[in-house]
């Protein structure tokens, strides 16, 4: 387990929904049960297309009498234009507060202990100049807040906690088997399913009806699952994103985000007991994580 660490997530931006219909609004639309989310409780979400493919993931935080969007910063602007396609006559106001608000990750060994956190995702909690939250994804992954950007990186500093980096928190999440929105989902084409969202808790399939509901409960119920988002061992140079992984002479899969010898692919289940996957000029093993759920097991 990497030493317990933290940093300020350049890569994530956050939008502010506020307004009485808050709630309701975001209910129709993406695949966590807004209800849920509480003062108490965060959590993990998505934003489809009607077909059901992934367009966002994100994170969703009650503040106050708001909700807190933690998102891809690159991307929000295109997150924030169509949640307001949806919004109608709703009693809801859409902005993007980056500028005011940061996001933090602290993780690595005895992380949420040091923080007077419940081993349990999503549990959240007032911290500093904002709130601060167990990674609704699983535990093993630390905790995540939502800070004043002007003191954020003071407060992370002062947190007890070493500098961590980016490359450092990849590695967490890639040994984990935990996708990062476009680095490892292809929009307009991934499926929640082959990315964990059901074992993750980022879909609810009490809560009715959202976006992209009908197909996406179609392949969990008719078992139509067919490739799955896996952790690998990489055995040469980390092969570019996108690169086709080849076994036996046939595409097995594709490589997505990577780091110091570990990465994640999207992997046909049925090939999973190759012995010969590589990816261009560098072999590779699948593994699968204790919280994976699939059939088969190598």
């Amino acid at each position: 387990m990497q030493e317990k660490s933290a940093l300020v997530l350049d890569g994530r931006g956050v939008i502010r929904v506020s307004g009485g219909d808050r709630n309701s609004f975001l209910q129709g639309i993406v695949s966590a049960d807004v209800e849920k989310i509480t003062q108490d409780r965060s959590g993990w979400s998505a934003f489809l297309t009607p077909q059901g493919k992934f367009l966002h993931e994100f994170f969703l935080c009650a503040d106050g009498d708001s909700l807190l969007i933690d998102c891809e910063a690159a991307r929000l602007a295109d997150l924030k234009r169509r949640l307001s396609l949806y919004r109608l006559r709703s009693k809801v106001t859409i902005e993007d507060c980056s500028d005011n608000i940061a996001v933090a990750a602290f993780y690595g060994a005895g992380a949420l202990a040091a923080l007077e956190l419940a081993v349990e995702p999503g549990h959240t909690t007032g911290f500093g100049s904002g709130r601060i939250f167990v990674d609704p994804r699983l535990a093993e992954l630390g905790a995540r807040a939502v800070l004043a950007r002007q003191s954020a990186a003071d407060e992370v500093a002062a947190s007890g906690f070493s500098p961590g980096s980016q490359s450092s928190y990849d590695r967490l999440r890639i040994s984990l088997g935990i996708p990062d929105g476009s680095r490892d989902m292809e929009v307009e084409k991934s499926t929640l399913l082959e990315n964990g969202f059901d074992e993750l808790g980022g879909v609810d399939w009490q809560k009715g009806c959202f976006l992209g509901q009908e197909l996406t409960a179609r392949t969990k119920y008719r078992a139509l699952i067919k490739k799955r988002l896996l952790p690998v061992t990489l055995q040469g140079p980390p092969p570019v994103p996108g690169t086709a992984i080849v076994a036996d002479g046939r595409e097995v899969g594709v490589m997505r985000s990577s780091v110091e010898g570990l990465g994640l692919a999207l992997l046909r289940l049925d090939k999973l007991e190759s012995t010969s996957m590589a990816a261009g000029d560098c072999p590779l093993r699948p593994e699968i994580p204790d919280w994976v759920r699939i059939e088969k097991k190598i």
